[in-house]
């Protein structure tokens, strides 16, 4: 007997006027996996993510996480319950440290307000947090640099520990290797590869070499509806999605 999913998502619907960007959605993550969502552009992944974290009401459907149905919960309750998200475009608070942006993740997931931030640096258990995260980061070096002074590469990754800093059950990764080069992409795919096990991830991202070297599960979008979903070796036969990937991404399967 297999146990319940730790995300389960029942025929998720979200309409644009005559246009169905998720189309009757049902999908399925596991505890403590990597499940990569893929998909050529304008498959519906985006607004998929956003009705998951609550950024993006559905019109129909159901979200179920830890066993609690979440359909109808805004986006902070659901980060109270453990389920974050990263963005596609990095969101960063250029005005403080890469310290205080870790401090404020972690001060935020634990459910205390901003008002409460003329205490927070005095709170020594909040900050051995933050720097263990960006040691963990490769950025402990840069603790008092301003946001400014990253690279591209490390906003990205900054940003993906701020995800982790409250110590979620899922975290919504959203294309964490966009606009990277070729180290920069190596150093995020070994980051997300580090979290298998610890932290439960739902991985959606355009690198397909990276998604299946990461992904224990990988599931196709395609118009709004999923058309193969199971191990990246058989979605990779697959000949739907071979269908949906024309040209040289297809050559990637």
């Amino acid at each position: 007997m297999t146990s319940s999913p730790l995300l389960d998502i029942r025929g998720l619907y979200k309409h644009f006027g005559g246009v169905a960007a998720t189309d009757g959605v049902d999908l399925q993550v596991a505890a403590g996996e990597i499940h990569a969502l893929i998909g050529p552009n304008g498959a519906g992944k985006t607004t998929l993510v956003a009705q998951v974290a609550g950024q993006l009401a559905s019109d129909s459907g159901a979200v179920t996480f830890d066993g609690a149905d979440i359909t109808h919960l805004p986006t902070h309750k659901r980060a109270q319950r453990g389920l974050v998200r990263s963005f596609q475009i990095t969101r960063l608070f250029h005005s403080l440290s890469v310290r205080d942006n870790m401090a404020v993740a972690a001060q935020a997931l634990a459910g205390r307000t901003f008002s409460s931030w003329d205490r927070v640096d005095a709170d020594t258990a909040l900050f051995d947090r933050a720097h263990a995260m960006l040691a963990r980061l490769g950025l402990a070096a840069k603790q008092h640099a301003r946001i400014q002074e990253l690279s591209h590469g490390e906003q990205r990754a900054l940003e993906v520990g701020m995800a982790l800093a409250g110590n979620p059950k899922l975290v919504l990764l959203d294309e964490p290797l966009a606009g990277m080069g070729p180290h920069e992409s190596e150093a995020m795919t070994a980051l997300i590869d580090s979290l298998r096990g610890e932290f439960s991830v739902l991985l959606i991202e355009h690198d397909v070499d990276a998604v299946f070297r990461l992904a224990d599960t990988v599931s196709v979008l395609v118009n709004g509806r999923i058309i193969a979903s199971g191990k990246p070796q058989d979605v990779r036969r697959d000949p739907a999605v071979a269908m949906a990937y024309l040209g040289s991404a297809q050559e990637k399967l």
